[in-house]
């Protein structure tokens, strides 16, 4: 199959950002793992319930994290074992189990993110504060090009 110049730039540039976003993802899971015994996924779970401070159901957190009921199962299971999250009735549907994180759940999580915040920043640290800007709003135009498309007409329009 035979790509015309665009779309062969366009591809190019797909696999660079994939490739980026996988480095900088793999480097930050194996140090989470080394430093902390702590998978991503474990981490992007106590992230999501961190944010939320009355908790979230099963499926709300599966719907956040996008992967299957049975894998957020496993991890909460795991994380309750570790007294690091709790499991609730909602107070309103009975039928659901609300999880959230435990003071010790809390305490940890508040120490893993602080590490991870600086791995970030470390990662990210050579760019400079301009070329971040810029970098983030581009991000933002490919990640909603509708939107991108709207302020380009209001600019044709506007004097």
């Amino acid at each position: 199959m035979h790509h015309d110049a665009e779309t062969v730039a366009a591809l190019r540039l797909w696999l660079r950002l994939l490739a980026t976003v996988t480095a900088i993802e793999r480097e930050l899971a194996r140090r989470l793992r080394q430093r902390f015994d702590c998978s991503l996924a474990r981490f992007d779970l106590m992230a999501q319930l961190d944010r939320s401070p009355h908790g979230l159901s099963m499926s709300e957190l599966s719907a956040r994290l996008m992967v299957t009921n049975g894998n957020v199962t496993g991890l909460v299971q795991r994380l309750e074992r570790e007294g690091l999250v709790a499991r609730e009735t909602d107070p309103v549907d009975r039928r659901l189990q609300r999880v959230r994180l435990t003071a010790e759940g809390s305490a940890l999580f508040a120490r893993i993110a602080q590490e991870h915040g600086s791995w970030v920043r470390e990662r990210l640290g050579h760019l400079r504060p301009t070329e971040r800007e810029a970098l983030a709003a581009l991000l933002a135009r490919l990640r909603h090009p509708e939107a991108s498309l709207q302020q380009e007409e209001l600019a044709r329009v506007a004097p």
